[in-house]
């Protein structure tokens, strides 16, 4: 950690693992500083002024009515509230990870993104419910559940106002089914099918993410588990070949030249 990252003051939540506030009258920490938090934060901005603006990561936003900003644990956040309206969530890291699956929002948050008026209605229920529980009986079960839909509806608009959120988690699921599929499957079209995109948007995806393509990927993935085997494994070539999916030792004989210029012989051979 470098010396300007130890002078930002980070908040920590206290013995609860979720609270429930409201911007105008209950939310505990202080607003008017340059902060970071160990824990996730879900603010949603019902009714903001017209300079309404907050700062996340040394990035400005204006704020609009029905916004919402998740702060992910360690992101540096700024705002002075100017009587604006609306609810704040303080979660621990692990009821958040069971709410929210999205793997770009459990690393870096997001910034402030804008519920349709239908969605704002569902929010707006869903937090009423929350609030009568957490000031009533406070089951944390029960508030979980609550919390689980109030980020699926919220996750839904953000997909549909970044897809880049969309294509993301499809090329995380595209690297699993490698890691599960790569011996057996080779035909862009079983990951196409099994993430449920075209062909031709898969490899759109993985050129612009990756700068490459399925096939290249399926590739890869084969040729390290090829060189695993053949400098610290005990099996033959052929039977590194079967193992990996291949019909015969020639063919990933000549899979393995093409990818390292070299036989697997000469680089099972060859001193590490």
């Amino acid at each position: 950690m470098n010396s300007s990252e130890k002078n930002i003051p980070v908040h920590h939540l206290t013995s609860e693992q979720f609270q429930l506030m409201t911007l105008d009258t209950g939310h505990p920490e202080n607003f008017n500083d340059v902060h970071r938090h160990n824990f996730f934060e879900i603010i949603w901005f019902s009714h903001v002024k017209e300079n309404s603006r907050l700062e996340l990561d040394f990035e400005h936003h204006i704020l609009k009515n029905n916004q919402i900003c998740i702060i992910a644990p360690g992101q540096v956040f700024n705002m002075k509230l100017r009587g604006e309206k609306g609810y704040v969530m303080a979660i621990s890291r692990e009821i958040f990870k069971e709410a929210c699956d999205i793997e770009t929002i459990l690393t870096g948050g997001s910034c402030p993104f804008s519920l349709d008026p239908q969605s704002a209605e569902i929010c707006n229920t869903i937090i009423r419910l929350m609030e009568g529980e957490y000031t009533g009986s406070s089951r944390i079960d029960l508030l979980k559940t609550y919390l689980r839909a109030f980020c699926i509806i919220i996750t839904e608009q953000i997909n549909l106002q970044d897809p880049s959120i969309n294509d993301r988690q499809r090329i995380q699921k595209l690297v699993s089914l490698i890691e599960e599929h790569y011996t057996v499957q080779r035909d862009t079209r079983f990951y196409a099918d099994e993430i449920k995109v075209s062909t031709h948007h898969l490899n759109d995806m993985v050129r612009l993410s990756r700068g490459t393509t399925v096939k290249k990927m399926i590739a890869q993935r084969l040729l390290l588990e090829a060189k695993r085997e053949l400098r610290f494994g005990a099996l033959t070539i052929k039977e590194i070949a079967f193992k990996l999916g291949f019909s015969d030792a020639s063919y990933f004989s000549r899979f393995f030249k093409k990818q390292t210029g070299q036989n697997p012989e000469g680089f099972k051979e060859r001193k590490v």
